[in-house]
């Protein structure tokens, strides 16, 4: 067991709307129970550049309800060497820093697990977009960004059906369909295509075909940006068809904005939760969720597993766009 006095919270890697209402946990629970909150500023980057801030009640008054981060966040190429990781550990120590909590994605929680290996206790958040992270249900970020793909679905949707066209629109996710695969069955999909499924282009002629003969003014094709390119697929379509297409590149817009109400709710919960777990002695962990329990998971377990895509989502999409 270890004394902690002073709790370290960094963001890193893509920004994720929520990254704000986790900070804001984690400081103010770290307050309540007597310990002081140093933030750093732009994730690894600041660590070793030693960018540190003392954190107060009134600091994170107001965040909760920003997206993107206070703290900001950056790249960093040197911190993934031994020696950028043990100078790392080194600003740690000089600034009297005893525990570390990380909000990010993958690959901010391997730097997290890295600097965990030297010995300093470090609690991990999940916090990206992509919703890849293996053990837990949601990360932060990804409602706001499904949300705000479903916002834009719509507003296409009568663009498409005053011009009687198709349109696909890419979606963000990297090697992920997580996004694509929530955001098209709820906005209404013909077709969704995902990295983690094979693309059968025949199968997405035939869904517009079939649709068209029953009297369908429009179609919507949901690409995810792991699966193929939109620019591609509507060449594709056009070609075999002659159906006029359109392309929609979603883009860093899917990132942004005000998180939503489940965003905020979840980042305050495993903010705090992550707090309680640095004050139980838990280290290498990342604080996870099902059924809507909070979890503690290990994170060199998280790191090794890939999350499984819930296929029978895809499939009831599929039926429903007949």
């Amino acid at each position: 067991m270890y004394e902690v006095n002073r709790i370290g919270v960094l963001t890193s890697g893509g920004d994720a709307p929520g990254m704000n209402a986790a900070i804001r946990a984690v400081v103010r629970m770290s307050i309540f129970h007597g310990l002081q909150v140093t933030g750093i500023k732009r994730g690894y980057l600041g660590l070793l550049k030693k960018e540190f801030v003392k954190f107060s009640l009134g600091s994170v008054a107001d965040i909760i309800h920003r997206g993107g981060t206070i703290l900001r966040t950056a790249r960093c190429e040197e911190f993934k060497t031994e020696d950028g990781q043990r100078q790392a550990i080194k600003n740690l120590q000089e600034e009297g820093i005893d525990a570390l909590v990380v909000i990010g994605g993958e690959g901010s929680l391997r730097g997290a697990l890295a600097l965990a290996n030297y010995g300093i206790p470090v609690v991990g958040i999940p916090a990206t977009i992509d919703n890849d992270l293996a053990g837990t249900e949601l990360s932060i970020g990804f409602d706001t960004a499904v949300n705000n793909v479903v916002d834009a679905i719509n507003k296409i949707r009568d663009t498409a059906t005053s011009h009687e066209r198709v349109f696909i629109i890419e979606v963000m996710g990297r090697k992920s369909g997580q996004i694509a695969l929530y955001a098209g069955l709820a906005g209404g999909a013909e077709s969704i295509l995902l990295p983690e499924i094979e693309v059968d282009m025949n199968e997405v002629i035939f869904k517009l075909e079939r649709g068209i003969n029953r009297g369908k003014l429009h179609s919507i094709i949901i690409v995810a940006e792991g699966a193929a390119s939109a620019l591609e697929v509507g060449d594709d379509i056009r070609k075999r068809t002659g159906l006029e297409t359109r392309i929609t590149i979603l883009g860093h817009l899917q990132r942004g904005g005000t998180p939503t109400a489940m965003d905020r709710m979840l980042a305050s919960r495993m903010g705090a939760k992550a707090v309680e777990l640095l004050l139980q002695g838990a280290n290498r962990k990342m604080v996870g969720i099902a059924a809507g329990e909070l979890l503690a998971l290990d994170l060199e377990d998280v790191l090794s597993r890939e999350k499984v895509l819930d296929r029978s989502i895809w499939e009831l999409a599929a039926v429903l766009a007949i």
